[in-house]
């Protein structure tokens, strides 16, 4: 791809999340959305292969349907209470839509089903940036109107994307895909809280992507894309493959690591909003991820193939990528001894 190219996508990717982010007016926050939009389009398609300029496609038309939702839903809140403000969204059909645009830009089941098709043709570091950055501005937009929404939506929605995740998840090879699967559930947990305790969804958002950038670097230097080569991957960089595996243990919410800190704030908060059956629900759905999260760190570390390739391990990769990848993946195992200083800013 060319320089400048790249430079003007970074630029508007950049751009378009600032501004929605730091907006309390719809217009902006909708503008700042379609900037997003169209700089990850050339970022998906840049490969020209088919599959990747299906996956632009799928991801024009899903997030344009969208955001024509979010139009709609702020053009009939402003028609009847004359309110533009983000957080001024009180006309019930206005929630029920704007309910409905983030999950399709989210991925929250039913509004799934373009995720894992968009993420199978991009690459790797695309996958990444759609996966974490492209998540945050409409997760910014759940946090201002989290009082306006509609809870048994969310948290129907919510449930279904934890189960649905964990299952689909179960039967795939190719891991941009399974890794797909993981955020549709990852975003189930964040839903069902975000009524109640908008911060912790952040916090939950925020680990939930160094765990996700963790995983996605490290297969983008081992150069990793579906289950049969993780195997051999272990017999070029053990080191990085042991990483991997903690990575991924960490994201299935395995204590001591980070990932299990807003599992578990999240079931004690629901606890508290006398919410015990879903919460107890939510819990038992995470079991599926742990398998497929456990299936993959097997395979990355404990699987040696029968045809090993013979030639010397790399225990030192000569790529800009290592400091980057020591960081987050401390930062994505070590942090749950930190939970009472994160609690207290909670």
């Amino acid at each position: 791809m060319n320089p400048y190219a790249k430079l003007i996508t970074s630029l508007s990717l950049l751009l378009g999340t600032t501004i929605t982010i730091s907006s309390n007016h719809w217009m902006m926050a909708w503008t700042g959305l379609e900037i997003n939009t169209l700089a990850i389009i050339p970022l998906i398609s840049k490969s020209h292969h088919p599959r990747a300029i299906e996956a632009a496609i799928k991801y024009f038309l899903v997030q344009a349907a969208a955001s024509t939702l979010i139009l709609f839903s702020s053009t009939i809140n402003a028609w009847h209470t004359g309110q533009w403000d983000l957080t001024q969204l009180t006309h019930p059909t206005s929630c029920l839509l704007l309910t409905t645009a983030i999950a399709m830009k989210l991925g929250l089941v039913p509004f799934h089903f373009w995720f894992p098709e968009v993420l199978q043709g991009s690459s790797l570091t695309t996958a990444l940036l759609l996966s974490t950055v492209m998540k945050f501005p409409p997760i910014t937009i759940l946090y201002m109107s989290s009082h306006s929404l509609n809870p048994t939506l969310l948290t129907t929605m919510a449930i279904a994307s934890a189960a649905l995740g964990g299952w689909m998840g179960l039967n795939q090879t190719q891991i941009r895909k399974i890794l797909a699967f993981s955020s549709i559930s990852h975003l189930g947990w964040m839903s069902i809280i975000i009524i109640y305790d908008p911060k912790l969804t952040l916090l939950t958002f925020y680990l939930y992507s160094l765990m996700t950038a963790t995983v996605f670097l490290i297969l983008n230097t081992t150069k990793t894309m579906k289950l049969s080569t993780i195997m051999i991957s272990w017999t070029k960089t053990p080191m990085l493959n042991a990483t991997l595996m903690l990575a991924l243990l960490s994201l299935a919410g395995l204590p001591p690591l980070t990932g299990f800190l807003p599992k578990w704030l999240i079931i004690h908060e629901l606890t508290k909003q006398e919410m015990t059956v879903a919460a107890t629900v939510i819990a038992m759905l995470s079991l599926l991820g742990l398998f497929f999260y456990l299936r993959l760190a097997y395979y990355s570390t404990i699987t040696l193939p029968p045809n090993s390739t013979n030639h010397m391990k790399q225990w030192h990769i000569n790529k800009l990528t290592n400091t980057p990848i020591a960081i987050i993946a401390s930062l994505s195992m070590l942090l749950l001894p930190l939970s009472p200083m994160i609690l207290i800013s909670v």
